[in-house]
Formats: structure tokens, sequence, C-alpha cells
């Protein structure tokens, strides 16, 4: 493993600040470690000796795939596994989808469009479609699935449907068996259930590429926007309420809240877990921030419901 590559405090601003403009993550002084360290691997590769000639190579990179996707790349955790906070998707199963379908219904007809942003190695967008199936839903019809994610890595992890033991950390068995086949210690996703996954490279910085997406009902964007400050998740949320079909739902990770980001979304507790919603027009959010005193206490008992079912 490469040492970490002793930075001035200039040359670790510039690069941290390379990072942001493109994609919004930001690494503050309690980073400086990992992203040396992680620089010091890439500059080792690469054959680079400067901070400074690393920086010139982040910035003038315009191959297919740049330098500074490269260090993106090597600087997030994509942690993630199937059924990662079951209650939320159960939530989305029962009760999200059934008020969506009715509303496309009212609309005209078409599938419910559900988007799941930051969707690392594919097991959240791959989970809703293996729900949707068990709900007697038929994906394509009922509803269609799109994922994206900036790490072109684990979009082809995703793409592929082969994974290791840790991504089933929170399934039983007979849930595995089901919808998988092993190999030589790895499983691989049935294709029924692939083929109704559409896998998209996507920066949620490159809002003419987020175009090509079309409107949503759903959006999933969860743990995500913790890597962000507190501009960009701003940034972020303001786009997927312009892609979100008015009364369609925003689903953020247990950590995660609008809270200090947006009151263009109504706060809504369901059966299982809590959802956001953009409001219909003329609609005013029915007190968006109510129950915003007990939000983290409502996030732990979720949690520990989790717990108690596992």
């Amino acid at each position: 493993m490469a040492e970490p590559v002793a930075m001035s405090e200039a040359e670790f601003r510039m690069v941290c600040e390379l990072v942001r403009a493109h994609c919004g993550l930001h690494f503050g002084p309690e980073s400086r470690y990992l992203v040396e360290k992680r620089v010091a691997a890439r500059m080792r590769e690469l054959g680079v000796a400067s901070v400074s000639a690393y920086h010139y190579k982040l910035r003038s990179d315009t191959s297919v795939d740049p330098e500074l996707a490269r260090l993106v790349d090597v600087l997030t955790t994509n942690e993630t596994y199937f059924l990662r906070e079951r209650n939320q998707l159960r939530a989305l199963i029962d009760e999200v989808l059934p008020e969506a379908r009715q509303a496309r219904r009212a609309a005209g007809g078409g599938p419910v469009t559900i988007w799941s942003a930051g969707c690392s190695s594919g097991e959240e967008p791959y989970s809703i479609a293996i729900l949707a199936l068990e709900a007697g839903l038929q994906p394509g019809r009922d509803l269609r699935v799109y994922a994206s994610d900036i790490s072109r890595p684990a979009l082809h992890k995703a793409r592929k449907g082969v994974y290791r033991e840790a991504s089933f950390r929170d399934v039983d068995a007979a849930f595995r068996s089901r919808w998988f086949h092993e190999k030589d210690g790895l499983w691989r996703i049935h294709d029924d259930v692939k083929r109704h996954v559409d896998f998209i490279h996507l920066n949620l910085f490159d809002r003419s590429r987020i175009a090509l997406l079309g409107a949503m009902d759903v959006i999933l964007c969860r743990n995500v926007i913790i890597y962000f400050d507190l501009e960009t998740k701003r940034r972020v949320i303001q786009t997927f309420w312009e892609k979100l079909r008015p009364g369609g739902h925003l689903l953020l990770g247990h950590s995660e809240s609008l809270i200090q980001l947006s009151s263009a979304f109504e706060l809504r507790h369901l059966r299982h877990d809590m959802v956001y919603r953009r409001s219909t027009p003329g609609e005013r959010p029915r007190d968006p921030w109510h129950g915003a005193a007990s939000s983290a206490l409502f996030c732990v008992e979720a949690r520990e419901r989790e717990e108690d079912a596992g």
C-alpha cells in the first residue's frame, strides 16, 4: 500500500476543490489522511513525482476515462448490500408504488418510473426489482427501474450482477436461492431480474444527461448526500425536485433529512417508514416539518425494528 504523500495545505485544498467541483464530494481536514494516501496510490501507479504535476493531470486529462474520475472512484466507498434499510423498501413496494400506479393510470397510463441515484454496484435497484416481482408486479409494465452512478467500475459490477457473500448480509438463504445461482463461491443474479434494471453512468452535476431520464415518480438517493456540503446538498435536492412528477416521492437514507435543505417536500410517515413527497400544483406542503423534532428517534426506532425482525 502506498505511503501517504505529504501535501501542503494549498495542495490539499486544490485537489479537494477539483473533486468537489466535479461531483460534489466534500473532504474536510478530518479526511486529509485518506485523501493523501489515495492520491499517493494514484501518483505511484501513474509514475507522477509531485502533487503539482498530479494536480495538472487532474485538470487537463480529457480522455474518455479521465484521471479525475479515477480519483473519485478510489476516494469513495461503495458500501451497500441487498435489502438495505428494508423497512423503507417495504414502504416503497407496499405503499408508495400502489399510490403512484393509481396516479399514472389517472394520467393516462404507463409504468411507474423509479430512479436509484447513486446505485453503486447494483444491490439497491435489483432489490427493488425483486421485491416488485415478489409482490406480483411486472417490471416493464407496472414499473421501470433506472439506476445511475458516477463510478464506471461500480456500474460494470452492477451490470454483471455477480456478488460475494458480503452483499447478502441481511437476507436469508431462501431469498438468495430464489433469485441467484451460485458458481465458484460467487452468486449471479437471474436474468429475469437483471433485464429489468437500466444502468446509466451519471454525474448528479450533469444536468444534460439527467434530462435524458425524463420525469420520475420515485427517486431513491440513500446514503449519498451525506458526502456533500450544504450548498451541494441543496443543489442536488433541487435537481431531484425538478425530476419528480408532482406527487412523486423522494427516499433518502435514515441518517439524512431535508431539514435546512428544502421546504418544497412534504414529510410523510407511512406504516413502515418515512418518505418525502413533492406537492402537486396549487397544493401547499402539509406541515412539511411535522415530526421533525422526533425524526431522529423515528429513524432509531426503524433501525431497531429491522434488527428485531432479523
